[in-house]
């Protein structure tokens, strides 16, 4: 029995110059519509309305440009000898999880074109297992292939503590990269990561974040839509200034006195008198951010396992906005003003002020006290947009999907517009309001997704074509 291919995607840059086109003459004619039907309300009420469509218009104008400044970092060979030598530690906290999406994981790090030095796995007190015979296999396998191992049981403190142990485990690192324990790499996933840290200033690097279970059903799908869009957007346009403000969780890199020195700081942070027991890459990258800069590598790809049912990814999105709140309170206290990073982090909370007032407005307040209401195109145009910043997914080109079929999940994108609009943005209020609720809340009864439910990968297709592979827009975290 042959083993399955490796999971793997690869970037093409063909389709950037015509992505943006296509984004930017949809948003001319959205603020144009917009300015236009505005007019109708009459004087007042329309040259508000004219306002917040060029406003807008000028942000998702800035967005785009910026995110299209986004390469992949290269270097020199010389460069590239003096990233080999550094000593490179994955940190893996592992906590009731699959045991097929394990062993998945720790079998993407045997097969990296780079790998790893050394790999610390943490069980932070699952209660699901003991994992004792992908243990034993993983001791025998990282000896085999020269990678330096621990395996350690701890009692159940968090994943921060988890880390902690790693970190203690691995003195001598260089490196620390972070990674889920439910995350596989692409082959050259770890390569790729390392060589923005060429340049002294670049403290942080994250990696681009697909799903494994993608096509478990369709709410992996409009999320996979949803996420991969959202970093090949928002977050690539970070990082195109070197301010990147949260790094994924299953693949982020980190120079070692980023996480050693503020070891202390990040296992005791508290809010309202709370140990914080989530948001803990935004915590990381925050720290990053204060030393130099923060950036992504869009050719370093990961994936990783999406919730399957809507209460599970309920639980994800409100430890998201709960995480976000408080991280939101830390970036306004301890981010430079003169930095890059303070002023998207406020501009981002803008967005969504501003969005959020704009929509009950038209919505509420014109229909009940003015009596007019939006045209049907108001509700439509969101749609188009949408459409226009997803074609960043289909750049994305995965030897386990033929590009018909991700063409088929760009289709849903109005589905994941309607639910960021309505369901997702109570979430994110009500996650605001209860955010000194700091517990983690997930897997307390064992992994919540399986890899034998979610059909491990095994002799994908050849893709079509190729295409580019870059992150979008994550939510405020």
């Amino acid at each position: 029995m042959t083993a399955p291919r490796p999971l793997s995607a690869r970037v093409h840059r063909s389709g950037s110059v015509f992505g943006a086109a296509v984004v930017l003459v949809a948003a001319a004619v959205w603020a144009a519509h917009h300015g236009l039907q505005a007019a109708t309300y009459g004087d007042e009420t329309g040259s508000r309305l004219a306002a917040v469509w060029i406003v807008t218009f000028l942000l998702l104008l800035s967005q785009t440009i910026m995110y299209h400044c986004e390469r992949p970092r290269r270097v020199s060979p010389r460069a590239r000898r003096q990233l080999d030598a550094l000593h490179v530690a994955v940190l893996l906290p592992v906590y009731n999880e699959d045991d097929g999406y394990l062993r998945l994981g720790l079998q993407s790090f045997l097969d990296q074109t780079r790998r790893p030095d050394s790999v610390h796995v943490v069980d932070d007190g699952s209660t699901s297992g003991d994992y004792a015979a992908v243990r034993a296999w993983w001791t025998r396998a990282a000896a085999a292939a020269g990678i330096a191992t621990t395996w350690q049981r701890t009692a159940n403190g968090g994943k921060r503590h988890a880390q902690a142990a790693g970190v203690q485990a691995s003195p001598e690192a260089d490196v620390y990269v972070t990674v889920d324990s439910d995350s596989c790499l692409a082959p050259n996933a770890l390569e790729e990561l390392l060589l923005p840290f060429a340049r002294r200033r670049v403290q942080s690097v994250a990696g681009i974040v697909l799903a494994t279970n993608h096509r478990a059903n369709l709410l992996t799908r409009v999320t996979d839509l949803w996420f991969t869009t959202g970093q090949l957007t928002d977050r690539s346009a970070l990082s195109a200034m070197g301010a990147v403000l949260v790094n994924s969780g299953p693949l982020a890199a980190y120079r070692a006195p980023v996480i050693r020195d503020n070891l202390g700081s990040y296992l005791g942070e508290t809010f309202m008198g709370r140990p914080v027991m989530f948001s803990d890459d935004s915590l990381l990258t925050l720290y990053a951010l204060l030393r130099g800069r923060t950036v992504q590598q869009p050719s370093a790809v990961v994936f990783t396992a999406l919730p399957e049912k809507a209460s599970h990814f309920g639980r994800m999105y409100m430890r998201w906005m709960r995480g976000s709140t408080i991280r939101s309170v830390w970036r306004m206290r301890y981010l430079p003003l003169s930095g890059w990073a303070y002023w998207a982090h406020l501009l981002r909370w803008f967005q969504v002020a501003l969005s959020t007032t704009v929509l009950g407005w038209l919505l509420v307040v014109e229909p009940l006290r003015y009596g007019t209401t939006p045209p049907a195109s108001f509700l439509l145009v969101p749609f188009l947009i949408g459409w226009a910043q997803a074609l960043r997914y289909l750049g994305v080109i995965r030897t386990d999907e033929r590009m018909r079929q991700r063409a088929v999940t760009w289709l849903l994108m109005p589905l994941a517009v309607i639910g960021a609009w309505t369901w997702l943005r109570g979430m994110r209020w009500y996650g605001m309001a209860t955010c000194a609720r700091t517990g983690w809340g997930t897997r307390q009864n064992g992994a919540e997704v399986s890899l034998a439910a979610a059909a491990a990968p095994d002799s994908p297709p050849a893709p079509d074509v190729d295409s580019t592979l870059q992150l979008a827009a994550l939510p405020i975290r």
